[in-house]
């Protein structure tokens, strides 16, 4: 398996994930936040994200990181090999948010694009917003969507860092090149 979405709520370790995965198979890893911001939190609009999303998966290894279902399923789920959904306590999504915009202030994190950091502002208030209704409301859509998009693609659960772990440490090599 040589192209993997990963999926889940704000701070549950998606990116760290994808990035330890892209190191140990030698895949290149598509952070999706990357595609989708300019510097200082300027969208680039659905036509130029996708067309940006296209180019990033037209090969034929990848990892994406990032959810935005409505915008990219149709891109990447009919290409995909496995979906990772990573799950987290709400409580620690929380906590990961706070933490990563603390850090902010002194580096740019890796995943985001140049000049956006986060920030304790109103994006982070959203980010907070979001990480409280995912489980009622967006996590539900997103699996609408790849439903749609991708109903026969495996898809593996990791729940809490332990799994998250144990597949690195163990299954992520031999899963994911069979």
């Amino acid at each position: 398996m040589r192209r993997v979405v990963i999926l889940g709520c704000a701070g549950t370790g998606k990116s760290t994930l994808a990035k330890c995965l892209g190191q140990q198979l030698g895949i290149p890893v598509v952070h999706l936040d990357r595609l989708n911001w300019e510097p200082d939190w300027k969208e680039v609009g659905t036509e130029e994200f996708r067309a940006r999303l296209a180019q990033a998966i037209a090969g034929d290894t990848w990892i994406t990181d990032g959810n935005y279902a409505i915008h990219s399923f149709d891109l990447r789920m009919p290409r995909a090999d496995l979906v990772i959904w990573v799950d987290q306590p709400a409580r620690r999504c929380f906590w990961r948010v706070f933490k990563r915009a603390l850090k902010s202030y002194v580096s740019e994190h890796e995943d985001l694009a140049k000049h956006c950091k986060e920030r304790l502002d109103h994006r982070f208030v959203g980010r907070l917003r979001f990480i409280a209704n995912f489980n009622r409301i967006n996590r539900p859509r997103i699996e609408r969507m790849r439903m749609l998009h991708g109903p026969d693609v495996p898809l593996l659960v990791l729940r809490g860092d332990s799994e998250i772990n144990e597949f690195l440490k163990t299954s992520a090599s031999q899963t994911l090149r069979s």
